[in-house]
């Protein structure tokens, strides 16, 4: 999965958007599991993963009801 700018990440809807995330954290799984196990090539890539997990989970939370409260 490439990185994504916000913008794209804002024009998701919230089900898109919790898919998006779920499919990150097993990508985050995976990378972590291959850095344990030696087999890992690219360990920008966790980096680049850590902060697509945090803009989909920030986008999430603007859109919760409970922030516009």
């Amino acid at each position: 999965m490439a990185t994504q700018d916000i913008k794209t990440v804002r024009d998701k809807d919230s089900s898109a958007l919790k898919d998006e995330l779920a499919s990150l954290k097993k990508e985050q799984f995976n990378l972590r599991f291959q850095q344990a196990t030696g087999q890992l090539e690219k360990s920008s890539r966790i980096r680049q993963v850590r902060r697509s997990i945090a803009r989909v989970q920030t986008v999430l939370r603007e859109k919760s009801p409970k922030a516009k409260v």
